[in-house]
């Protein structure tokens, strides 16, 4: 099995208001996905948000922790997106940081 994708986002928000903002953004990403065609599965346990997405008969899953000043987040991918994690760590890292900036 690949080695997990790990990513740390930092912000200034508060554990509150990024979880608020993750929720809010989970929604957009269903939406994205269910153009393709793809399942997502998520549930929130406290701060922690354990997700599961099928598409074009790829597994991902993994989860996202949010802390005061950052979010953490370790995904699995498969064998044949393992070779792109660097490219998808680059984009979740930027639309992470998009997501989390103070506004």
């Amino acid at each position: 099995m690949p080695k997990p994708l790990t990513l740390s986002i930092p912000h200034s928000l508060g554990r509150a208001e990024a979880k608020r903002r993750l929720v809010d953004g989970m929604g957009e990403v269903r939406a994205r996905l269910s153009a393709v065609s793809a399942s997502v599965d998520d549930s929130w346990t406290d701060d922690r948000l354990n997700f599961h997405v099928v598409a074009l008969a790829q597994t991902i899953a993994g989860h996202i922790d949010v802390l005061d000043d950052r979010v953490e987040m370790e995904v699995q991918l498969p064998w044949a997106l393992a070779l792109l994690a660097d490219k998808i760590k680059n984009k979740v890292s930027r639309q992470g940081t998009l997501m989390l900036e103070k506004k």
